[in-house]
């Protein structure tokens, strides 16, 4: 393992620093909106300008990473973002946020565009998996400890967004200081939803699914929160607590999967997840530990539905189209991550901070409806011929080379760095070569002869 994480050490600490910045973000700004007495139904839409702005950017910004270099991309994404969280306490206004989410998520997919470029370039056939099952543990766990950010004393209204913007702002260090060359951008072309859907129903609408709950809880968990009763440092307990949840159960159920019908260990993920959402109903009536208990397991199953069903729709494809299937894949757990917030602050909207898990009970109903369908529709594939289950980041299509599971060649393209560095090696390898190879191209020794000798003409002269 350590052969694998060295190269990457200082990546590894952008993205803790990063993510551990951005992570309660979106936590904060839900609880400002609705101590600013927002409408839900506001709270929702301005949230899910964040997940649409994280679409547009899996789609669109690697131009700009193309254009300019990981480097010059990487500092001036992480730049918008730390001035964007120090805009929001300036003007408390839905629009402004909305606009200041949706360029965040812009720019919050091309960092992750540049960090799993990098990630891509130190990956090899024996340490892809290491180094995924590495990025997803900083991932989770920065998101998860960020949340405590809330537990500061702010009367200010202001230093936690400072906070935030400070440590964003250092994640750039390490990817400026680092000496390694910039890496060619992966041209991961996403298979069509046609040719997904051919291949996995159950796969692809299992994803819009995913999308729907996790975004609707990322956006609008502080709110059912808040309604619970919980301060702003239960808030934050309570979010991590989720967060951190997501993480224990996936690989044991994903290792269950391996070994039976796949399909049918998705049936009952998402049914105890109907459950596990029905008693977060209930859970304020419990008190505090019992809602971070409920909160943890409704995590745990929760996140691991969306690596189980990218598993079950590698087993309906050929080796060489996993890599763009699990791009067209993110991109469905993203429309439903936009969808997601809006419609259950619609719901919230009408029966109180209770119908955000309403809201996730019913979407994970509809989706025991749509497997059933699926499981009389088609027969199982053979427990043998399953391939592995792996976790799985929800970031942009690039990560998707970084899964064991795809075809190890990717078709890579350079960035404006590799352009420069062309250009600059030409003009070196064109230059003249110097009279004198043992001194190089500056003579310094002659220069200071020279020198020397018009320094002691005039004395000559006048003796």
């Amino acid at each position: 393992m350590r052969a694998a994480v060295t190269p990457v050490l200082a990546l590894l600490l952008a993205v803790i620093l990063l993510t551990a910045g951005s992570g309660p973000l979106g936590t904060v700004v839900s609880v400002r909106l609705e101590a600013a007495e927002a409408s839900t139904l506001v709270i929702g839409l301005v949230m899910a300008a964040y997940f649409l702005g994280l679409t547009l950017g899996s789609l669109l910004s690697f131009r700009v990473v193309k254009a300019v270099g990981h480097v010059r991309a990487f500092a001036a994404f992480a730049a918008v973002m730390a001035v964007g969280a120090l805009a929001y306490p300036i003007l408390v206004d839905p629009l402004p946020w909305s606009l200041n989410r949706l360029i965040q998520g812009f720019c919050m997919a091309g960092l992750f565009v540049c960090i799993e470029s990098w990630l891509n370039d130190s990956a090899t056939a024996e340490n892809r998996g290491t180094l995924l099952a590495i990025y997803m543990t900083c991932l989770y766990f920065a998101q998860g400890a960020g949340q405590f950010v809330l537990n500061v004393p702010d009367p200010s209204g202001y230093l936690i967004f400072v906070l935030v913007a400070i440590t964003m702002t250092l994640a750039v260090v390490p990817v400026a200081m680092s000496p390694r060359a910039p890496p060619m951008l992966p041209n991961v072309v996403s298979l069509s939803f046609r040719r997904l859907w051919e291949a996995s129903p159950l796969g692809i609408f299992g994803c819009l699914s995913s999308g729907l709950i996790l975004g609707a809880f990322y956006g609008l968990g502080p709110i059912y929160a808040s309604g619970a009763g919980l301060d702003l440092s239960q808030t934050a307990t309570f979010m991590s607590a989720v967060i951190f949840g997501g993480v224990l159960l996936q690989w044991p159920l994903g290792r269950i999967s391996d070994l039976y019908d796949r399909r049918l260990v998705i049936v009952w993920v998402i049914v105890a997840l109907t459950v596990a959402s029905l008693a977060m109903i209930g859970a304020p009536a419990l008190g505090f530990p019992a809602m971070v208990a409920l909160g943890a397991l409704f995590g745990g199953i929760g996140f691991v539905a969306y690596p189980l069903c990218v598993a079950h729709t590698n087993d309906h494809l050929a080796r060489e189209e996993r890599v763009g299937a699990s791009g067209g894949l993110v991109l469905a757990y993203s429309v439903g991550a936009t969808a997601g917030p809006p419609l259950a602050a619609g719901v919230m909207q009408g029966i109180g901070p209770a119908g955000l898990f309403v809201f996730c009970a019913g979407v994970a109903g509809l989706s025991i409806v749509f497997c059933v369908w699926r499981l009389r529709a088609r027969g199982p594939v053979p427990a043998e011929r399953q391939g592995p289950f792996q976790t799985l980041p929800r970031t942009t299509p690039i990560a998707a080379p970084l899964d064991p599971r795809g075809e190890e060649a990717v078709e890579t393209v350079p960035t404006f760095s590799h352009t420069i560095a062309a250009f600059a090696a030409d003009a070196l390898a064109a230059r003249p070569e110097p009279a004198d190879p043992d001194q190089g191209e500056l003579d310094f020794a002659a220069h200071g002869e020279d020198e020397s000798r018009r320094e002691d003409a005039p004395a000559a002269a006048g003796s």
